[in-house]
């Protein structure tokens, strides 16, 4: 286990997107500084302009050092370290010098934001190979920004499994106490289905009973929702969880991981189950089947004030030789620039990342 505190490798997201202004507003508490080591890789003509709307909308005064090594990273509160990848020029940020009052870029995905999002990626994961830094954070990219750019992925999973060359991973959201695996990410609803085969739900459920054993879970409990409404009806609405799911979990059940139910729990229940803690985590069959649970209950809006109370969660890319955890939101282009929008994500984050990195053997 690590006896120091961890350095983490916080990759700016994109700079015409919220990232920016959420990391100067998660390091602008202190305790962090308690818990890690935290060091931005982005931009700082970016990071600048976050740092005075900061102080402009809070009242939040902090500091830049700019850095090309980790050494040369003071990890004091009250300054940001960042590691300047100078790729977004100065003419490309609103001006500073008089600013009365901050408004969003109102850019969207561009080229430049995408290619300067995806280096940053890039930098962190590297870092992070070669053991300059404990474990990666990630701020939000735009799937159409990198993909203008030229770098065709469909999402920060998949950069990561290319970059260090793994072929078994899959993404954990968590909120608290509910987590999630799942089978297939950023596909069509139609390809997710074709993808429940027995050998990858197999693979999702050793990675989900590894991956709370690695954030403490000393014997996890896991659910494997079924794909069909009421898991088929024996083979009535789809024999996915006859043919492919239940074969999975047999062959689980033998390597001794613990799948209380021992069947696929239908999606309809499993996640009340999961929140009442018959589970640690659940092995979900796609994308939404698992983002759709942990957004209502980590997102919440207040309808009559009109802003966002809270956008918490984590996503946590389990199988990869390195740590990664990332905010559960999007750019938020709409809104970036203004100074308004919710940190919560990224300290969740950065807690995960700690976690983990802390008790990496």
């Amino acid at each position: 286990m690590l006896n120091r505190k961890p350095i983490l490798g916080i990759s700016m997201g994109d700079p015409f997107g919220n990232g920016p202004e959420i990391t100067v507003s998660a390091l602008a508490d202190p305790a962090i500084y308690d818990r890690c080591k935290p060091l931005v890789v982005g931009d700082l003509s970016s990071m600048r302009y976050a740092v005075k709307v900061a102080k402009k909308v809070s009242g939040i005064d902090l500091k830049l050092n700019a850095v090309k090594d980790v050494k040369d990273a003071r990890f004091e509160f009250g300054t940001i370290d960042v590691l300047d990848m100078g790729l977004v020029p100065e003419d490309a940020i609103p001006d500073t010098s008089d600013l009365d009052e901050p408004k969003p870029f109102g850019k969207g995905a561009t080229a430049l934001g995408g290619e300067a999002a995806y280096r940053y990626v890039v930098k962190v994961i590297h870092m992070a190979l070669d053991g300059e830094i404990d474990a990666t954070v990630t701020n939000a990219l735009s799937k159409e920004a990198i993909n203008m750019a030229g770098h065709h992925y469909s999402g920060h999973t998949e950069i990561y499994a290319d970059e260090t060359k793994t072929s078994k991973y899959t993404m954990m959201l968590a909120h608290e106490d509910l987590r999630v695996v799942h089978v297939s990410t950023h596909v069509s609803l139609r390809e997710a289905c074709d993808r429940v085969k027995k050998d990858r739900v197999l693979d999702c459920i050793r990675i989900a009973n590894a991956g709370c054993k690695a954030i403490g879970i000393a014997n996890p409990k896991v659910g494997v929702a079924g794909l069909n409404p009421h898991c088929g009806e024996n083979g009535m609405f789809g024999t996915e969880e006859i043919e492919e799911i239940q074969p999975a979990i047999d062959a689980a059940l033998a390597e001794g991981i613990n799948i209380p139910e021992k069947k696929p729990t239908p999606p309809d229940t499993v996640f009340s189950k999961a929140l009442g803690g018959w589970y640690d985590i659940v092995v979900v069959m796609y994308h939404d089947q698992g983002h759709i649970p942990l957004k209502v209950k980590g997102f919440v809006y207040n309808k009559e004030e009109k802003h966002w109370e809270a956008v918490a969660g984590v996503n946590v890319t389990l199988g990869l030789p390195i740590i990664r955890a990332s905010v559960d939101h999007g750019t938020g282009f709409g809104h970036a620039g203004s100074g308004h929008a919710n940190a919560l994500s990224l300290v969740n984050a950065m807690d995960y990342a700690i976690k983990l990195a802390i008790n990496r053997e």
